[in-house]
């Protein structure tokens, strides 16, 4: 005899071994119309049986008890299934397939019938303060659309598959937001905030391989909020504000040394003045000094000589 060793920590245990399949079931119509006629012919035995005063009484009592029994197991094995819904049939502790045809179904009365709803549902996990990758407190939350597939799995597999999925999609939350920084530092790395899209399919894809178990599929995840935590977020406000001055300084100075050479190479093809370098030089800086400014220059007319 083998003796199976116990799970060490952190590794992962298998789900039961079950799958879903279809349930014997017919239409419910039928049978409701013979449990009825059955209901009613087992009523109408009873009430001539006490017509009787031989001894024939005994025998349609049993015959009329008989047949409202039947015809109770007739009616207690009769299933609504409405549309967007399954009943998984379990019978004295076994599962017996699930039933998806909308309608009227009968199935065995012994059974034991669950409702498992198969509508596209969401879940907006609540707001988070995790630290991103550089260890910059930031609140996230997301919204993640989902709907089950295997109703046995959501039934057998854990105890209650919405808390499951609403736990595993906050937890795939937390755990993307501290894998990621909100914002990149560098050229094609990856960021909260400047590649949503990526990080959304990411997020998706971790989400199903953790809700997997339970028979439900992601059909869709997104973040709806993300932002710095309060504590810090005037003060990353004016590094974001810096970066944009500085990039846009980066801009004008480049924009003006380009004019600038357009300036000195038109004047040199077209022969208008001949600079030595000093004047050149003076030239340069004048025009950075005008094309850099953010507050309006005076101009001064020289009305001595070049060189004055």
């Amino acid at each position: 005899m083998t003796v199976q060793a116990p799970a060490r920590p952190g590794q992962e245990l298998s789900p039961p071994p079950v799958a879903e399949h279809t349930a014997w079931s017919t239409r419910g119509i039928k049978v409701l119309v013979t449990g009825l006629v059955v209901v009613g012919a087992g009523i109408a035995v009873l009430w001539y049986s006490r017509q009787q005063t031989d001894g024939t009484a005994a025998g349609l009592v049993w015959a009329g008890v008989i047949l409202v029994v039947i015809a109770v197991l007739l009616l207690a094995g009769l299933t609504p299934v409405l549309p967007g819904q399954a009943r998984v049939i379990q019978l004295f502790g076994k599962y017996r397939g699930t039933v998806r045809d909308p309608g009227l179904q009968w199935v065995n009365p012994f059974t034991l019938r669950r409702k498992v709803s198969t509508r596209i549902r969401n879940h907006e996990t609540g707001q988070a303060k995790v630290n991103d990758a550089d260890g910059n407190p930031i609140e996230i939350a997301a919204v993640v659309v989902w709907q089950v597939r295997d109703t046995a799995k959501a039934t057998y597999a854990v105890d209650e598959y919405t808390k499951f999925v609403a736990i595993q999609t906050e937890t795939a939350v937390r755990h993307t937001a501290s894998s990621y920084p909100y914002t990149s530092h560098g050229e094609g790395a990856l960021s909260l905030r400047d590649n949503a899209d990526e990080i959304t399919q990411r997020l998706s894809a971790e989400i199903s391989d953790r809700v997997a178990p339970a028979g439900v599929t992601v059909i869709e995840s997104r973040l709806t909020r993300l932002s710095y935590a309060a504590e810090i977020a005037q003060a990353m406000l004016r590094v974001q504000q810096a970066s944009a001055v500085v990039g846009a300084r980066m801009k004008i100075v480049e924009g003006a040394v380009g004019m600038v050479q357009l300036a000195l190479r038109r004047l040199e093809e077209e022969d208008v003045v001949e600079l030595d370098e000093e004047r050149k030089a003076a030239m340069v800086s004048n025009l950075l000094v005008v094309l850099c400014s953010e507050q309006a220059t005076q101009q001064v007319v020289n009305t001595g000589s070049l060189y004055q």
